[in-house]
């Protein structure tokens, strides 16, 4: 009927931001091996807590990248979203990595309390204000971008953790320089583990929704119903669905009850570009998918479910 019915299964979002999340795994893997040696040198648990912090957060982004990779691959008839979702599982990946980076953490300081190294502060400091001054690099790099996928989002808040991981450790390198309290290293590496958890458990439920198919954040399924009604020759909706592949990539259904003279050749195509542009208004999709009932059909239905 010449309605336009093209859906876009190109580059998802986290495939736009590809160029910044090979950045940042670079930036981030230099600073892995400076801090590293940092802490074999200095004996600094905070800074070996927040180098882990580090390399888990590398893992991410090329767990991001490969998925990124994957979910562009065409669709088949078995897989007709093509390989879309597979960055919701990269980034369910990354949630409990971090998960286990902070208990180990957290264990290991844990362990040290009461026995707390001598530590090397020069060295450690050192290595710390290079690690924020990269942080900071990345955030640039990542801002904006993380408003539009989960897997750039997930990297987004673990450089940020980073560099008050970083901060972490250059408070307790100024501390220990000052005073002398050697403790000060173990009580910034439970400071770090304790800030990963909470990130963590957001990206996780985010991820859930997504598996769960929730509707997307923002989205106001009554605002949109009532707005499917006030459109011309349009009597119910019902059955609406709305969930989302992966980031970027919302999509909507629903059953739409019409008036039965409405549904002629030119009289439905008509009426799908209305709806169309009623959507696009409140709800940006290309995925839409509208069932056109005669009121007739619907009291059919009413009827077999009485």
């Amino acid at each position: 009927m010449g309605h336009d019915h093209s859906h876009t299964h190109g580059i998802t979002a986290t495939g736009r931001h590809r160029k910044r999340l090979v950045a940042v795994l670079v930036i981030t893997l230099v600073v892995v091996v400076v801090q590293v040696v940092g802490a074999a040198l200095s004996g600094s648990l905070s800074l070996l807590a927040d180098a882990g912090h580090m390399l888990s957060d590398a893992a991410g982004v090329t767990i991001a990248l490969l998925a990124a990779w994957i979910a562009g691959r065409p669709a088949s008839d078995q897989r007709t979203y093509g390989y879309q979702r597979a960055e919701v599982l990269a980034a369910l990946a990354n949630a409990l990595i971090l998960i286990v980076i902070s208990v180990v953490i957290f264990t290991e300081a844990i362990r040290r309390i009461g026995s707390a190294p001598e530590v090397q502060t020069d060295i450690m400091l050192f290595a710390a204000i290079l690690g924020a001054a990269a942080n900071v690099v990345s955030l640039l790099i990542l801002h904006g971008a993380h408003q539009e996928s989960l897997n750039v989002r997930g990297a987004y808040l673990e450089v940020l953790g980073d560099l008050m991981g970083s901060f972490a450790v250059i408070a307790a390198a100024v501390v220990i320089m000052l005073t002398g309290f050697q403790a000060a290293d173990t009580i910034a590496s439970v400071v770090i583990a304790l800030l990963i958890l909470p990130r963590a458990w957001s990206l996780l439920r985010d991820v859930v929704d997504v598996l769960l198919e929730a509707s997307p954040k923002g989205v106001e399924v009554q605002m949109i119903r009532e707005h499917i009604l006030s459109v011309e020759g349009v009597s119910d909706v019902h059955d609406i669905h709305i969930w989302t592949i992966t980031s970027g990539v919302p999509v909507f259904s629903a059953h739409v009850v019409v008036e039965d003279g409405v549904l002629t050749a030119r009289g439905a195509d008509q009426l799908l570009d209305k709806l169309v542009s009623c959507l696009g208004s409140h709800f940006d999709t290309d995925h839409c998918t509208f069932q056109l009932e005669p009121a007739t059909h619907s009291e059919h239905e009413a009827r077999q479910h009485a």
